[in-house]
């Protein structure tokens, strides 16, 4: 019996052997293949490593590039600013100046206006406006015969005659105030002589004129027309009215002899 028990023992522990080696064989297989896969994964990190520098290395001049070219564009934009400013700043003032002259040159003419203050009083003289003979008087405290209309009625101006195309000056200075057209006297020029004074012309052409403008004494305010149909009979003439403060008064009263 014991010596049937001995070779079963040294299968046992060839078995044993066998199944060691087995396993030292499987654990270096494993550990071998455990090194070459982190070497790999160490190799492939390191390549994307390098690859990821390689490009921010590629970047960093163009990102450089466009930090320069904002500070280039910036510049420019401070720089066309200052320039717009500049123009604009010009613009201004040439504006500025043009306002300042407009503003001095209506400040002559108010001046020039102002340096002839009119200033007619009851004690002034008048002019005759054009050579010739008085065709109706004035007339307001009772009624005179106008041939034309063969009526009486009031007259608030003297009608005095004229041939046509004679000057007709002005009888005192003053600042033309209106220039209208009616159908009794024509075209009709308004002056205002100051104090509430006012000479009116009627009658009129080729008024040289305009509203607004200052006429001296003596200078021309227009010519004989032909006259309106209201005085057809009377013929050419000048209608010369006198008010003061809005009502007639007698031209004849403030006439130099």
């Amino acid at each position: 019996m014991n010596k049937k028990e001995k070779p079963s023992k040294g299968r046992r522990s060839a078995a044993v052997g066998i199944a060691i080696c087995f396993i030292a064989a499987v654990a270096m297989v494993g550990t071998y293949t455990l090194r070459e896969y982190q070497k790999s994964q160490n190799d492939e990190q390191n390549v994307t490593e390098d690859a990821e520098n390689t490009q921010n290395e590629t970047k960093e001049p163009s990102e450089e590039a466009n930090t320069d070219k904002l500070v280039i564009d910036q510049e420019d934009d401070e720089e066309d600013a200052d320039g717009q400013d500049t123009e604009d700043m010009d613009e201004a003032g040439t504006s500025d100046s043009q306002n300042t002259q407009g503003q001095s040159e209506s400040s002559i003419s108010r001046t020039a206006g102002q340096s002839t203050a009119l200033n007619f009083t009851e004690d002034s003289q008048l002019l005759w406006p054009v050579n010739g003979n008085v065709l109706l008087n004035y007339s307001m405290d009772k009624t005179v015969y106008f041939s034309t209309l063969d009526q009486y009625k009031y007259n608030p101006a003297l009608i005095i005659s004229g041939a046509e195309g004679d000057q007709v000056i002005c009888g005192a200075a003053g600042v033309v105030k209106s220039i209208d057209v009616t159908a009794q006297t024509g075209t009709t020029v308004n002056v205002d002589l100051g104090n509430g004074y006012e000479l009116l012309y009627g009658q009129l052409k080729e008024v040289p004129v305009q509203v607004g403008d200052y006429v001296a004494a003596n200078s021309v305010i227009g010519y004989v027309s032909q006259p309106t149909k209201y005085y057809s009979v009377e013929g050419c003439n000048v209608y010369f009215e006198m008010r003061k403060d809005g009502r007639p008064v007698n031209p004849m009263d403030y006439m130099a002899e």
